[in-house]
């Protein structure tokens, strides 16, 4: 009975090493004698037979591993500084335990190779708007050596791309340009449209007079209709018109004619030097007698010499 005892015991604690829990989301991959078995570990208790059987966990779960950020040299020849990140799960546990030695590993070298080559065949522009296309890139180039190592990508995203400063700024030019070249051509465009829509209303009125007269009014209205105690009336330009052309005909009617140029008067023919007379000598001068000083009536003190 004692012996039945120990050999019950020992069967007891042979099988108690051979048992092993696999957890929901772990597979187990059993090793006997060194050789792999076919049939994966569910989750649950696994028995295994001692000191023969050896099995390993596998996680099946999603794995968010970052790529570290990798400068690279765009197509356009942009220096810029890109990472991501890649999800993926292990769908074959006895790919992933065989045939690659750590394949979280090989996964973050395979991904990290994948950016840099990816970001020498794309542009700038793709790089921060056309993403999308870069992701699917990104996923195929990484499924062909996961498919061989039993892992499946569920997802690739770039996550930020670092530009220069020199870059940012001449980028930050460029769309401020951008953006003021179109706010012109929008103001060009209202004011297109606004004059001729004016135009438009400017025939209508030329065609109707007391069309002009209405609108006077009904901006008048629309004046007062505030609590102010100032009116402004506007001034026909019609009306300026008017005054000016009248003005102008005055002072054309008032303005005398220019008298005519005199007729030009022929100058004496020059006379030769053979017949010219000789100045008359000048009459001497005579002293008064005294018998006609005399006669001669008294000349007053105040009045001019006449002789």
């Amino acid at each position: 009975m004692g012996f039945l005892v120990v050999v019950a015991a020992l069967g007891v604690a042979w099988f108690a090493t051979g048992v092993r829990v696999v957890q929901q989301y772990e597979r187990g991959v059993v090793f006997r004698l060194g050789r792999v078995r076919a049939k994966v570990r569910q989750p649950g208790p696994a028995l295994l037979i001692p000191l023969v059987d050896r099995m390993r966990k596998v996680n099946v779960q999603v794995i968010t591993m970052p790529v570290p950020a990798q400068e690279g040299i765009t197509r356009d020849n942009v220096s810029v500084r890109v990472d991501a990140v890649v999800y993926f799960r292990v769908v074959d546990p006895v790919l992933a335990t065989v045939d690659v030695q750590n394949y979280t590993f090989a996964m973050s070298q395979v991904a990290q190779t994948s950016l840099r080559s990816i970001i020498g065949k794309s542009e700038l522009d793709d790089l921060l708007s056309g993403r999308e296309n870069l992701h699917r890139g990104l996923e195929l180039m990484l499924e062909s050596p996961a498919v061989a190592w039993g892992v499946h990508i569920d997802r690739v995203e770039i996550k930020d791309v670092a530009l220069p400063d020199s870059m940012k700024r001449s980028m930050a030019r460029q769309a401020e340009a951008d953006r003021e070249r179109r706010a012109r051509i929008i103001t060009a465009d209202g004011e297109f449209q606004a004059a001729a829509k004016l135009s438009e209303a400017a025939a209508m009125m030329d065609g109707t007079p007391s069309a002009m007269q209405l609108r006077l009014l009904q901006t008048v209205v629309e004046v007062a209709a505030e609590k102010n105690s100032t009116l402004v009336l506007p001034f026909p330009v019609e009306l300026l018109r008017f005054f000016d052309g009248a003005a102008a005909k005055a002072m054309a009617g008032a303005v005398p004619a220019p008298a005519p140029a005199p007729a030009p008067v022929a100058a004496p023919a020059p006379v030769a030097e053979t017949e010219r007379l000789p100045a008359p000598a000048p009459a001497p001068e005579l002293e008064p007698s005294a018998a006609t000083a005399s006669a001669l009536p008294p000349r007053p003190e105040h009045a001019p010499r006449t002789d």
